[in-house]
């Protein structure tokens, strides 16, 4: 009976620090200050005031963080969806390898000189390149950002992340040798985990888009684990085939964020909730390998201070202006992406890797990762939306929904489509009857503000407006549109 005890009292404290994270959200409504830097400091201090805490070893951690950014990343994806992607899809994947390896490049400039030797200052470089998804989606979580800012920075988030990993894993494979040979090591490691990720998450996507459109199954709790298991499918097949998993998983995600499937709105609830879980636990289990009481010593503070400051308004500003010139974006939308690239957990895994590999400085680059994913996360992440404001980049907040009205059908609604009018596009201030919608859709109702709306001819449209149409199948498809893209996309 004693171990039954003691195994009570940790699902006893386990309990009662999820539901607290939990919790901190309200707090982090009010503060601005995003929810994982809660998470990270809470479990750094209580490591240090409890040494028990810190009895994982590095490698699980990483093992568990693993899992979490397969949580984090696939959600995203699905957030994401490619319809809104697509049109920014170049823009993204330009400023998603391009901005990493620059930004890399420069940090690892400002580490060489506060005397970090070349191969160290290239990973700690590496380490706090990529934007995280964890803390970019809680900082947008419940808001929206009008326009592509929105769409570039949280594929930015997503996309630049497989990239700082498979960098990482170049730079640590290729820890010997001559310059020219790790040149070419990194090179060929990472052109191969981009290109085999990429695949593997594009077929993997198409995969699931099928599997679960067309196999169905017994019970509707079902249909979540389904999906869950193939998106830890496409990742260990990635991994397996030497890929980025992260990639793979990512682009699964934005493969199937737009399919239409059975029990589409309870599966998007359940991987809603796993992100907020996984958010929770992977800032958690790395803020407890966090001995903050020998900071001191390694200088940590100091140098994570510098880095963050370099990072922030030198090295990121500089690559942002460079990358988005041949983007048609405002002075604002530029400042405010320049500003909004927040470090997570992907920096501090990074940083880990480093850490397990037992190289020079591995301690002390560990530790400046922290200071500098705790400064990004608390500073910046609290002044994202004062800076918006500056910025004159929309970014309201959603209004929390929790009732819902539906119908259950046996068979797929054939027809059947629904759509939220997007600022600035067509159907923005257009009445209903001045749509060029054609013979073949007809829009039976809407809601506007959480409220049911008569949809008559003289109806005028506004943003957020969601909208439920009959379409012909057989029709054409290109009406969709016109709620979604600007008039100049067209």
């Amino acid at each position: 009976m004693e171990g039954v005890r003691s195994s009570g009292w940790w699902i006893l404290v386990v309990a009662v620090a999820v539901l607290a994270a939990v919790l901190s959200n309200r707090f982090s409504e009010r503060t601005r200050i995003p929810a994982p830097a809660f998470f990270l400091v809470a479990a750094a201090v209580a490591s240090d005031a409890v040494p028990a805490l810190r009895q994982f070893s590095i490698t699980t951690v990483q093992n568990v963080v693993t899992v979490a950014l397969v949580l984090l990343l696939f959600h995203g994806g699905m957030e994401l969806g490619w319809r809104r992607l697509r049109p920014e899809a170049g823009p993204v994947i330009w400023i998603g390898v391009v901005g990493t390896f620059l930004t890399a490049g420069l940090v690892a400039c400002a580490a060489r000189l506060l005397g970090f030797d070349w191969h160290a200052a290239l990973l700690l470089g590496t380490a706090v390149a990529p934007t995280d998804p964890a803390v970019v989606f809680s900082v947008l979580g419940g808001k929206e950002i009008t326009g592509r800012t929105g769409v570039l920075l949280q594929g930015e988030s997503g996309a630049n992340d497989p990239v700082g990993i498979a960098l990482m894993a170049g730079l640590l494979g290729a820890s010997v040798g001559s310059a020219q040979a790790a040149a070419g090591r990194v090179a060929l490691i990472f052109v191969e985990q981009m290109a085999i990720g990429a695949a593997v998450g594009a077929a993997g996507g198409l995969g699931l888009k099928w599997f679960i459109s067309k196999v169905p199954l017994p019970g509707e709790g079902l249909y979540p684990l389904r999906l869950l298991a193939g998106a830890f499918t496409v990742y260990g097949a990635a991994a397996v085939a030497h890929g980025s998993g992260f990639l793979a998983v990512f682009l699964a995600g934005i493969v199937l964020g737009d399919a239409r499937a059975p029990y589409k709105r309870e599966i998007e609830h359940f991987h809603t909730a796993l992100g907020s879980l996984a958010e929770i636990v992977a800032f958690t289990m790395l803020g407890l390998t966090i001995p903050l009481s020998s900071f001191a010593s390694q200088g940590a503070w100091g140098d994570g201070l510098v880095l963050a400051g370099v990072l922030a308004f030198l090295a990121r500003p500089l690559v942002m202006a460079l990358l988005l010139v041949p983007l048609r974006l405002g002075a604002g939308e530029r400042v405010f992406l320049a500003f909004a690239g927040l470090k997570g957990a992907v920096p501090i895994l990074l940083g880990s890797f480093v850490l397990s590999a037992h190289l020079s400085h591995s301690k002390r680059i560990y530790d400046v990762v922290f200071v500098v994913v705790a400064l990004s996360v608390i500073v910046q992440g609290a002044l994202v939306p004062t800076v918006a404001r500056w910025c004159r980049v929309s970014m309201r907040s959603s209004a929390v929904e929790p009732w819902a009205l539906g119908i259950r059908l046996r068979d797929r609604p054939e027809g059947v489509q629904r759509v939220v009018v997007r600022a600035g596009s067509i159907a923005d201030g257009s009445a209903i009857a001045d749509l060029d919608l054609g013979e073949h859709v007809w829009i039976s109702f809407a809601v506007r503000e959480g409220r049911l709306l008569a949809a008559g001819g003289s109806t005028r449209l506004r943003p957020d407006d969601e909208l439920m149409l009959l379409t012909d199948p057989e029709g054409p498809d290109d009406w969709s549109r016109m709620f979604t893209e600007r008039p100049e996309q067209r």
